[in-house]
């Protein structure tokens, strides 16, 4: 990564990874990188952000599994698309459990870049669970930053709209959340138009990035280039958390955008350029061996390491196929972006982040 300084302390992935950056040692590992097991999230952890009648409600129906059949689970969000199942909330307490390892890692100073590729379930809200997301660890982990940095930025490179983060902390300027987002009538979760920046106090901290069908990686670099770098200048973070759902891929179920691991890439390589504490979670991704090629590329990006383009023989080779190679290829979806509209969107972007303080 030639914008990354090769000094830097190791990075954490999650499982959890940590790497070590700036020429300190780690106390975990005799080199850069090291592989840290997570803790689980207790009931206390969670209520850091999610109510505790909703906590109390997912705890008992995942002990119950599918033969609950509660009137409450639906004013709780547990059904249609989170449905129910024996041991949901021990999963959920995994996956938010390694996000708070590596954001305590973060914050401790013993590492600089931590992943959770697990992570990354930015729909859940307070009192409810949405868009396959149980529990908001995203949320967690900005929480658990915030105990040691003043200023956090959330970056939201997911297809759909981070809503869950976004509200979180929507009425606070300490937390810009920046989502870059397909945004369509009808399309989930509905939200992230442009002219959704905030409340009270956090009026022009929330930023989102419509943007349509069949982008790809040219564009879609030049126009987060453009705004991650406007929003580090002017809200100078001291801590960032992205989120990297790979359903933004050719090729993903969800047919909308056209963008590939290296573009993704690029967009990483430049939030890796600031040099602050990072933490890199997951997201979407529905063609699920792209969506562990994309995790995969971005891994090697953090360790500086170039991969073989073939992909090594393993349990689940055949998943790989035809090809059997780490590129992603775009696909060919026309890009129904509008120059001139992109321009007005970043034009008045721009002119929000004139009112930050």
């Amino acid at each position: 990564m030639n914008e990354v300084n090769s000094a830097w302390r190791p990075v954490a992935s999650f499982t959890c990874i940590a790497t070590t950056m700036y020429g300190r040692a780690t106390p975990w590992h005799d080199s850069l990188t090291a592989v840290i097991a997570p803790r689980m999230a207790s009931h206390d952890d969670l209520a850091a952000f999610h109510s505790d009648a909703y906590l109390s409600h997912f705890e008992l129906v995942s002990r119950e599994g599918e033969d609950a059949d509660l009137p409450e689970s639906q004013q709780y969000g547990l059904g249609y698309d989170c449905p129910v199942m024996e041991g949901v909330f021990e999963y959920a307490a995994a996956v938010a459990g390694a996000t708070l390892t590596a954001a305590e890692g973060l914050r401790n100073g013993v590492c600089d870049v931590a992943l959770n590729w697990a992570g990354g379930w930015h729909h859940a809200k307070k009192d409810e669970a949405s868009g396959f997301c149980y529990v908001n660890d995203v949320v967690l982990g900005i929480l658990k930053l915030r105990e040691q940095f003043q200023r956090v930025l959330y970056i939201d490179f997911d297809l759909h709209h981070g809503d869950g983060v976004e509200d979180a902390f929507s009425f606070t300027p300490k937390v810009v959340t920046l989502s870059f987002h397909k945004f369509s009538p009808g399309f989930f979760p509905g939200t992230g138009d442009i002219a959704e920046v905030g409340l009270g106090r956090g009026r022009f901290y929330s930023i989102n990035v419509p943007l349509s069908d069949g982008i790809a990686d040219e564009k879609y670099v030049d126009i987060c280039h453009s705004v991650l770098q406007a929003v580090n200048t002017t809200f100078l973070p001291e801590a960032v958390v992205c989120q990297f759902g790979a359903d933004t891929l050719a090729g993903d179920p969800m047919c909308s955008f056209n963008l590939t691991p290296k573009g993704l890439g690029q967009c990483l390589q430049i939030v890796l350029g600031w040099q602050k504490p990072t933490l890199l979670l997951g997201g979407g991704g529905y063609h699920l061996a792209n969506t562990a090629r994309c995790w995969t590329y971005l891994t090697a990006l953090v360790l500086d390491q170039v991969l073989a383009s073939e992909i090594p023989e393993h349990q689940f080779f055949p998943e790989y196929g035809p090809d059997y190679v780490l590129e992603v290829t775009p696909g060919c979806r026309s890009d129904t972006n509008n120059p001139a509209h992109l321009d007005q969107v970043l034009a008045e972007i721009r002119e929000n982040l004139k009112h930050m303080a």
